[in-house]
């Protein structure tokens, strides 16, 4: 499949891509057509992968947004990854060029954590 042209692009995180590819699986079974390998294998993916609702991954996003040294890719990140320590934190800053000290680093953990 070739893409002629961008249409708009936007950030979305696993539970949204979750619930759009739900709503494609139940709209394809209700019409009766059969749903591709490909398919199948995203919805199982991401049903194995997105750890909260879309809401609650929303309200996270928005959360981190209001941090300082966040930028929404990094937000976009931790949401989907839903780090459990310190070190998978570190591990997603691992490009940025500074560092976070330990307070910050918990209190990303604190609101990821009351989001399970």
């Amino acid at each position: 499949m070739k893409v002629k042209a961008l249409i708009s692009e936007e950030r979305v995180t696993l539970p949204e891509i979750r619930e759009e590819l739900l709503r494609i699986e139940a709209t394809r079974l209700e019409s009766g057509k059969e749903m591709s390998y490909e398919l199948k294998k995203s919805i199982e993916h991401v049903n194995h992968l997105a750890k909260i609702s879309s809401e609650a991954s929303k309200e996270l996003v928005s959360e981190l947004l209001g941090l300082e040294k966040m930028k929404p890719d990094i937000a976009y990140r931790i949401t989907n990854l839903m780090p459990v320590n310190r070190d998978e934190l570190r591990a997603i800053y691992a490009k940025e060029r500074f560092t976070l000290t330990t307070e910050e680093l918990d209190s990303i953990l604190d609101l990821v954590s009351s989001k399970r």
